[in-house]
């Protein structure tokens, strides 16, 4: 195979930007995105564009990132390919009217259903750390919901930035969907634009300001966010597991993963043995060393780099392990720090790279108490050790997504999203679809119920008693709050209503449908 060229990124003009959303706009307003066949299409050549493309894509995140060939297979394009397929084979089902479910006797004869709507035009804004997946996994969702988009990849993966106009301009309608290049002056201009919805990753205080952008013309905002996420290392926890999965969640991509755990929690009486583990996953994972690896990348930039340095120099903790740093290749080695205090440097803050800091706790309650306070709304939770250590650890703690014995971990087709501080609003999987739909329900009032309907007509004099015997629910529950045993029978009886009255009432109703609609078919009858 022969050298890989990658163009330059180009940045889209400032003054063509506001005629490419409006070009959207024009596109959404045709219905062109709402055939859902359309759509199908769009995801069935996305599909190709990004398998036929594969060398470029591990090319451009190495040039950006270093990363490894197989890390770019299993979370950039394969994961991608998948997604494309999964999202196809199910949209049909996903797309149809759905049945309304819950829906009281008296409303079943409207036809109740909840239809699938598309928002509108939407604005998705991707990441550096995994370019691909982040920029073009929310546009497979948006494509799926019958949405035009504007997408604009980050500026800080620039290969991947043109690799990614490369496939959308390839396979998808160029009125539909459009790539905007550039940095904060192109994002602002965007920002300016109205839009039905905005899907954002990255950094908290950037979130804030798309949040605050798309707050006048009440936007809805997906913000999957960071977070300063924890791993809980109970006494029962087995601390070689612990060691080589917190250490692949630490040095998948050099650590610049939003679901990867910010520091290790670790009960005292065990703190040697994982230490210990650690250096020996260490070892196995990259006997030359990391820096002397091809399976480990670099960080995306030398403000990264510098971030990152500073939060150990800082640090009051004992290295471990690791420490080796070098600014002209980017590369910060995987870090093991002993600390003993929650306001270490390395703790209060989201490091987003190889550093893992370990601070021993005397137990289970004083873990969490800690992690609470040091955020109570990360984006991942990792507690390692038993069932009922772990299950203690999920009812005292809250957080975007937990992984239980593991780390980083998140299956591609559950719905990931944040909480808190951590984000709002979920993605992937059927929440892909989910989230770039609007659940429009809809009734039907045939002709025939207008004597039923009648009822809520002026005048309403002698009208509230049998309003309320047809319709209003009898509780389960006494004053106390307790809950009340109605018994099969009665349910039976009182068609659901609880007491004789409301059960009468609800039988009017039912005999007065039916003779309605026998009225209805007799006329038909003899037609």
């Amino acid at each position: 195979m022969g050298a890989i060229d990658i163009p330059e990124l180009q940045y889209t003009p400032l003054d063509d930007i506001q005629g490419r959303v409006a070009e959207l706009r024009q596109t959404f307003s045709e219905h062109k995105t709402r055939d859902v066949e359309f759509r199908l299409v769009q995801l069935r050549k996305l599909y190709w564009a990004i398998k036929d493309r594969e060398d470029r894509i591990a090319e451009a995140c190495r040039l950006d990132l270093n990363k490894p060939a197989f890390e770019t297979i299993i979370a950039e394009s394969g994961w991608l390919e998948n997604d494309c397929v999964f999202v196809s084979r199910n949209l049909q089902k996903w797309a149809k009217d759905e049945k309304a479910e819950d829906i009281e006797l008296t409303y079943k004869f409207m036809s109740p259903k909840i239809r699938k709507d598309p928002l509108g035009m939407v604005l998705v804004i991707g990441a550096f750390n995994y370019p691909f997946q982040l920029t073009l996994g929310p546009v497979i969702g948006a494509i799926a919901g019958g949405n035009t988009v504007a997408i604009k990849p980050s500026e800080n993966a620039p290969r991947s930035a043109v690799i990614i106009q490369e496939i959308v301009e390839e396979a998808l309608d160029p009125s539909c969907y459009k790539i905007i290049q550039g940095s904060i002056p192109e994002t602002q201009a965007l920002l300016a634009e109205r839009w039905d919805k905005i899907f954002f990753t990255g950094g908290a205080n950037v979130g804030r300001i798309i949040a605050k952008a798309a707050a006048p013309h009440l936007t809805p905002v997906v913000l999957e966010l960071g977070g300063i996420n924890p791993a809980i290392i109970t006494k029962s926890a087995d601390p070689r597991l612990v060691a080589r999965r917190l250490l692949w969640g630490k040095t998948m991509n050099a650590g610049q993963l939003c679901t990867s755990q910010n520091y290790l929690l670790v009960d005292r009486a065990i703190v040697p043995r994982v230490v210990e583990e650690f250096k020996k996953a260490y070892n196995e994972f990259y006997p030359q060393g990391a820096k002397a690896s091809p399976d480990y990348s670099r960080m995306i930039n030398a403000g990264h780099f510098q971030k990152l340095k500073s939060m150990i120099d800082n640090s009051e903790g004992k290295i471990l392990v690791g420490g080796t740093m070098d600014e002209k290749e980017l590369f910060i080695e995987p870090t093991i720090v002993e600390v003993n205090s929650t306001d270490d440097s390395l703790l209060i803050q989201e490091s987003f790279g190889p550093l893992i800091p370990i601070l021993p706790v005397d137990d289970l309650d004083e873990a969490v108490k800690i992690a609470n306070g040091i955020q109570a709304t990360p984006l991942g939770l990792y507690p390692f050790g038993s069932k009922q250590d772990t299950d203690k650890i999920l009812s005292m703690t809250r957080s975007g997504g937990a992984a239980v014995n593991d780390a980083a971990l998140h299956i591609p087709t559950l719905p990931f999203g944040g909480v808190g501080e951590s984000g709002y609003g979920a993605y992937r999987g059927r929440a892909s679809f989910d989230t770039f739909v609007h659940r429009r329900p809809i009734t039907t009032s045939p002709s025939w119920l207008e004597s039923i309907l009648a009822i809520r007509y002026p005048p309403y004099s002698g009208k509230v008693g049998p309003f309320r015997a047809a319709s209003t629910l009898v509780p389960d529950f006494d004053r106390d709050g307790k809950k009340l045993s109605m018994g099969w029978l009665r349910m039976i009886f009182t068609l659901g209503g609880g007491s004789p009255t409301a059960g009468a009432g609800r039988a009017a109703a039912v005999a007065a449908v039916a003779y309605v609609v026998m009225r209805v078919l007799e006329r038909r009858a003899k037609l």
